[in-house]
């Protein structure tokens, strides 16, 4: 099996938002993805783009990616926050989650962040396994809070 990994462009959109679903099913919210194809195409490649990803690809067809964006830190700086990371269930174990994770590391070192940041689910210990491969250090003190769309238009 030959992995190939290379930046996402705009044609990818499409398959990395059918990825993102799974991921979601995954993270058992199998209803809380609700961008749209053309916001997310807008967010990564219009005049403004937000974010960036790695594909992995095997025979053509996705099979995973890393999408990060740039996070500053009042107390740290600029660090990559590296928003999604998934393999499909039938390409896991394949070794094709640390070449994504290796590029990750890689840009966030060319670009001189002071760091990388990421969430995990607590029940998710496949995930923190990988991570406590790469001595990665999990804080459990913080919870994550959010308005969402329609509670921003509230005020």
């Amino acid at each position: 099996m030959q992995v190939h990994l290379r930046v996402a462009v705009k044609d990818d959109c499409r398959r990395l938002l059918e990825l993102v679903t799974e991921l979601a099913i995954y993270e058992r919210e199998p209803n809380a993805v609700t961008v749209t194809l053309e916001e997310f195409e807008e967010a990564g490649f219009g005049n403004k783009p937000v974010w960036r990803a790695f594909v992995a690809e095997v025979d053509g067809l996705i099979v995973g990616f890393a999408l990060y964006y740039i996070r500053f830190s009042t107390w740290k700086g600029c660090r990559l926050y590296l928003e999604d990371f998934y393999v499909t269930q039938a390409m896991r174990g394949r070794g094709i989650g640390k070449l994504l994770f290796d590029r990750i590391i890689q840009e966030a070192q060319e670009y001189g962040f002071n760091g990388m940041t990421w969430q995990v689910l607590d029940w998710n210990e496949p995930a923190i396994n990988f991570y406590r491969k790469y001595n990665a250090a999990i804080d459990a003190g913080w919870l994550n809070a959010s308005l969402s769309k329609e509670q921003l238009l509230e005020f």
